[in-house]
């Protein structure tokens, strides 16, 4: 059903989901573009893309699947500029951390008869460190990918069609479904993947200022320091669309983490320490 596909955004996911593509067995053509020259090049090098498009919105138009592997803002701006060219021959669907304005976005610029479809996607997988060379076919093997796809979507037989045939090959690169509601999801994530990231990045700058020039630190600092501060290697460009877009969320996770923090600080010397550990061991164990 799938023949032809364009990715727009050749970094990490972008690239990852072309070589994901090609090990699950996709046969049809898939036109690279990248806004870096660099990570476009690396993808056809690698074989996730088969061709560089010059004009990224001819290429839109000429794919049956569109997938847009760029930031949440990016994104936003590309559906702009996608809804005015592309028809009901057409899907289009992205892979951004948060999905509540690009669920909206795609109820006002998509899903109608006359219009392409959009299917809001997010595959929980990734690495802390972007860019096309760090890409792996095997990414999204054992990962969720969310969706919050509108049952109310009024699409045509055509892009219907798309939808449930890149929701198959989401499952053949590896990956389970879930749907979820936009609002859901976005609070949902604050807590697993949000909260987490901003932790280590909390950590690994005060790390960085309290003891970074210490010679001893990387003797010093073991497997749970490396752990704990892998996701501190995240880029800012990534993230700040995340925290522009899931604010409120994010923002209510870290208050709560600031109170168990004060518990936790206040209880240093009570058997509440205690109980604070058993609900974690609990937590690990579920």
């Amino acid at each position: 059903m799938i023949e032809r596909i364009a990715i727009l955004g050749t970094g990490l996911l972008g690239t990852s989901a072309g070589l994901a593509l090609r090990a699950a067995g996709f046969r049809g053509s898939i036109t690279g573009w990248n806004r870096g020259a660099e990570g476009a090049q690396t993808a056809l090098t690698m074989g996730a893309v088969d061709a560089l498009a010059t004009d990224p919105l001819q290429a839109a138009r000429e794919s049956q699947v569109v997938l847009l592997a760029v930031p949440i803002y990016a994104t936003l701006d590309w559906m702009e500029k996608l809804a005015g060219v592309l028809g009901p021959e057409h899907l289009v669907t992205d892979v951004g951390s948060t999905k509540r304005q690009i669920s909206e976005a795609a109820g006002r610029l998509f899903n109608r008869l006359d219009r392409a479809a959009f299917l809001p996607g997010h595959p929980m997988a990734g690495k802390e460190r972007s860019g096309a060379a760090l890409a792996d076919a095997a990414l999204f093997r054992g990962a969720v990918w969310l969706f919050t796809d509108d049952p109310a979507a009024e699409r045509s037989p055509r892009a219907a069609a798309l939808v449930k045939a890149w929701r198959q090959w989401v499952v053949a690169m590896g990956s389970k479904t879930i749907d979820l509601e936009p609002a859901r999801h976005d609070e949902l994530v604050a807590w697993v993947s949000h909260l987490p990231q901003f932790v280590a990045t909390a950590l690994s700058a005060v790390l960085e200022e309290e003891v970074g020039d210490a010679p001893e630190l990387k003797d010093v600092g073991g497997r749970g320091l490396r752990e704990m501060t892998r996701l501190g290697a995240s880029p800012y460009s990534m993230w700040r669309d995340i925290a522009h877009t899931n604010t409120e969320a994010v923002q209510a996770a870290l208050e709560t983490l600031e109170q168990r923090l004060a518990h936790l600080r206040e209880n240093l010397r009570t058997p509440e320490l205690r109980d604070e550990f058993e609900k974690a061991n609990r937590f690990r164990r579920e």
